[in-house]
């Protein structure tokens, strides 16, 4: 099993890239995040990896940190999600805000990225739902301040439901309360996350 690929890397494309390691290059599929986070051709590389053997051959995927290792193994576990509809999946969202989608439930959210239809972001929600961290949790994460300060637990839930009432998504609503910070009460948060939404219309 190869677990990560570290040395020169030899070329990149839409879908894909090489490192050679000991005289060898080792091509590998990436989401777009991945490919977006290697340095030029030429230079040092490094890369978490994972082989997925086949009757016909093997393929390698490579992923710039753990977190989009880890999700990659979590949506290729689904039923019927394969290596290629996990990477588009990855390459449409960050790792943090496919659990976000996954915990609330928001199968909509998840259907946008390429290949995904709504049956298949229904399945991935239905069956990972258990498995990823707590939307909360998440939330909780994502909050946390460069002075350990955070956004109240029980404000960002109370807000994350006043945002669903005004029509959005469970899952927008949880990433832009997310990222308001160290705010106390839920009117503030909401205010803030308003304007964040705004923003992205």
């Amino acid at each position: 099993m190869i677990y990560s690929l570290s040395g020169k890397l030899l070329m990149t494309d839409a879908s894909s890239a090489a490192i050679e390691c000991s005289g060898v290059g080792y091509r590998f599929t990436a989401p777009v995040s991945t490919l977006a986070a290697l340095p030029q051709v030429g230079s040092n590389a490094f890369v978490y990896t994972y082989m997925n053997v086949k009757q016909d051959g093997i393929d390698l995927y490579g992923f710039a940190d753990t977190a989009e290792l880890d999700m990659f193994k979590l949506l290729i576990s689904v039923s019927n999600v394969g290596p290629k509809l996990a990477i588009s999946v990855l390459s449409t969202f960050k790792a943090d805000d496919i659990c976000l989608y996954i915990a609330n439930g928001d199968s909509k959210a998840l259907s946008k990225a390429s290949g995904v239809g709504l049956k298949s972001a229904q399945r991935i929600v239905l069956e990972l739902k258990d498995k990823v961290s707590a939307g909360s949790a998440a939330v909780s994460r994502d909050n946390s301040s460069e002075d350990g300060m955070s956004t109240d637990g029980s404000a960002a839930k109370d807000a994350i439901a006043a945002l669903v009432q005004f029509g959005y998504t469970q899952g927008e609503a949880a990433a832009a309360v997310g990222k308001c910070k160290n705010l106390e009460h839920t009117e503030d948060i909401i205010k803030q996350a308003l304007r964040l939404l705004a923003t992205q219309l």
